[in-house]
């Protein structure tokens, strides 16, 4: 027997109220609770700082807390390993890049982790050149001398770093091969160890972060001669880009914000919205920039073909230098 209308219209009503709060869990928007940010480098750090700022605005901007989690360990592997075997929610995310994604896939004969296919990429967050310093006895003062100065002298000088495989060191490598000219490579723990060596003239220069650089060229300790990435640097503006010498030479440290592969399209798409307000936000870049450092939104797509382009161009150059790393 068919039921009266009014009785079918009562059935589809109830259904209806059962149904409703599955689909509105279902459809709540991202983030629906707080998320775990793994930062892979030590609390405290300048990393860890720039990442908690990014949460901050983050926190502020969506509602909810995004909560810092120093995952340490094999230069940020440890930390990218957690980011890549979490659930797909959008609930754990983190900080990668150049280190992680661009040149340990060259510089590990094994990574826990495949860098193309375990993450899903949204962003990028902040880009750092290195900052080229030179010993204040060297007889040069600018990139054309300092290269005029090598190749005279092939062999003789040699530069310092925070050990192979860094952005320190692929820096001098890029340089050497551009350049075309034959210097040593010092590996040191960290660029800070390095300095001693450099002033007292046994290793004549470094590619070193511009915070660290420039606090020794400030107190007229060493001489700067140019920055690593293709444009001049908003932080230092009156110091000359190597590749105004030393066309499309380019080393810029940069990070990017990544989940695990299969996140859904909704969420990397607010993720997404959200990062874009707090990179573009006044004064997040404005704390970016007292950090040497340029705030860097991306959409999804940009930051994943770059990622792919960077590792495929510093691959030759890694290679080449020898580095390892076990």
């Amino acid at each position: 027997m068919t039921p009266p209308a009014t009785g079918r219209r009562a059935l589809l009503a109830a259904a209806a109220v059962l149904a409703a709060p599955r689909l509105a869990v279902a459809e709540d928007p991202w983030p629906a609770k707080p998320v775990r940010y793994i930062c892979p480098y030590a609390a405290g750090g300048p990393t860890d700082t720039l990442s908690r700022q990014f949460c901050q605005k983050m926190s502020e901007f969506s509602g909810q807390q995004f909560v810092v989690e120093n995952r340490t360990g094999s230069g940020g592997v440890v930390g990218n390993q957690a980011i890549a075997q979490a659930a797909p929610d959008g609930y754990t995310i983190g900080m990668g890049g150049i280190a992680t994604h661009a040149i340990s896939p060259t510089l590990y004969a094994r990574l826990p982790f495949d860098p193309h296919k375990d993450f899903t990429f949204v962003t990028g967050l902040w880009r750092l050149p290195n900052l080229l310093v030179v010993n204040n006895d060297l007889p040069v003062r600018s990139v054309a001398e300092l290269i005029a100065l090598l190749k005279a002298n092939p062999g003789k000088y040699s530069f310092g770093s925070a050990g192979p495989g860094t952005t320190l060191h692929i820096s001098g490598e890029l340089f050497k091969m551009q350049a075309g000219v034959d210097m040593a490579h010092v590996p040191y723990r960290g660029s800070a160890a390095a300095y001693p060596d450099i002033l007292a003239g046994r290793v004549h220069m470094i590619f070193d972060n511009i915070p660290g650089a420039l606090a020794q060229a400030r107190e007229g300790r060493v001489r700067p001669l140019g920055v690593t990435s293709l444009q001049r640097s908003p932080v230092v503006s009156d110091i000359p880009a190597i590749s105004e010498t030393l066309p499309g030479f380019d080393m810029t440290s940069w990070t990017c914000l990544c989940g695990p592969a299969g996140l859904s399209r909704a969420v990397v798409d607010r993720m997404s919205a959200l990062s874009r307000r707090a990179l573009e936000s006044e004064d997040l870049k404005r704390q970016y920039l007292d950090q040497a450092s340029t705030a860097w939104w991306t959409t999804p797509e940009q930051i994943a073909d770059f990622r792919a382009a960077e590792e495929t161009r510093l691959a030759p150059i890694i290679r080449a230098s020898g580095a390892r790393a076990e």
